[in-house]
């Protein structure tokens, strides 16, 4: 694994977290979202996704990754098909995250895979993978912690803090996130009926 024992690094002393490989490759992906993406338009979005494909990322069909978005460690993540991440989202892969298809992770969202066990002296990291369902909606400013499973189309609201798991089709908001409400998606009317 790639998180080191922090009783022998030591990072509450400045030693790192995580083994030279790992900080290299985030490195190098970080140098080439700077150069290839970091700048493009949001027309550009598949030149982003070869980007994250080229340092490991599952990338589906569609998929929009906003060029502001900062993705940790991309061979961690995982999307499905015209799934997005928009500007600002925080997509800290410590872990494995996996994103379902149709689901929007709005702006400045944050997806947090990691944490500390505050009860050990050395404050040790550990990193927990968070699965976020199909036809989700994680809004405005909105965080995830490690080891959450997002049910099938549940809406966390903005600023909504889960660390625990959302059950599907449930709106939550609040910290902690608590249930507020039932989610259903209207049909799509079809062209020339009224409404």
């Amino acid at each position: 694994m790639a998180i080191l024992d922090a009783s022998s690094s030591d990072p509450i002393g400045g030693g790192p977290s995580f083994s030279l490989g790992n900080r290299l490759a985030r490195g190098a992906f970080q140098l080439a979202w700077l150069i290839l993406a970091r700048w493009t338009p949001r027309q550009l979005a598949p030149l982003r996704n070869l980007v994250l494909r080229a340092f490991g990322a599952r990338i589906g069909k569609g998929v929009n990754v906003a060029s502001s978005a900062r993705v940790w460690l991309p061979a961690n993540l995982e999307m499905a098909p015209w799934s997005s991440l928009g500007p600002g989202v925080e997509c800290y892969t410590m872990a494995r995250i996996t994103i379902g298809e149709r689901t929007i992770v709005s702006q400045r969202a944050h997806l947090c895979a990691g944490t500390h066990d505050h009860r050990d002296p050395d404050f040790q990291l550990y990193a927990r993978p968070i699965v976020i369902g199909p036809r989700c909606w994680i809004a405005a400013e909105a965080f995830i912690g490690p080891g959450v499973t997002v049910g099938e189309a549940a809406v966390l609201g903005a600023r909504g803090c889960a660390f625990r798991d959302l059950d599907g089709w449930t709106i939550y908001s609040g910290n902690p996130a608590l249930p507020v409400g039932t989610r259903d998606i209207r049909e799509k009317q079809q062209a020339g009926e009224q409404g």
